[in-house]
């Protein structure tokens, strides 16, 4: 289950953020890696809330284990290409004493991929997509606001330790 989100028009910003010193755009991430981090927990917390919202809808009862496993991950970039990446994602655990056929267990993957996409015998019921429609706008402001503020930061570290030099 995979949804990804592109931001266009972002060319300057971009061209900027490759000038900038080593400290801004490290290896580690340094600053976009966190502000991206930030901004996927948004997406995140309403992508748990509409789960739970649909798991009681189909008059279910959840043991809790998909919605600890949904989580925020670093990925890889996308071949080709450099930079930062993060997914809100499901985790694969297999749920106890739950068989599905005789070597099929059942696991929360593919629970999670039943509710959002749904079967011959199931009807859909998204959590993830509505959850990147409803907060996505709200995701990439809390990301730029958060990356403007962590690199004036860090340009005023930098300029305190390049004081005398």
């Amino acid at each position: 289950m995979k949804i990804e989100m592109k931001l266009e028009g972002m060319d300057g910003v971009l061209k900027t953020l490759q000038s900038l010193p080593a400290e801004i755009v490290s290896k580690r991430g340094g600053p976009v890696k966190l502000s991206l981090a930030k901004g996927a927990r948004v997406i995140l917390s309403q992508a748990k809330q509409n789960l739970r919202a649909q798991i009681a809808a189909n008059g279910d009862e959840s043991t809790g284990l998909l919605e600890k496993n949904v989580i925020v991950s670093r990925g890889k970039p996308i071949h080709g290409s450099n930079g930062e990446r993060y997914l809100v994602r499901v985790r694969r655990k297999t749920y106890p004493d739950r068989r599905v056929r005789s070597r099929d267990v059942a696991t929360t993957r593919k629970t999670a991929s039943l509710l959002e996409y749904g079967s011959s015998h199931q009807s859909a019921t998204p959590w993830l997509r509505p959850a990147v429609r409803q907060k996505g706008g709200e995701a990439i402001n809390v990301i730029t606001t958060d990356l403007n503020r962590r690199i004036a930061l860090t340009i005023k570290k930098l300029a305190q330790q390049n004081k005398g030099k």
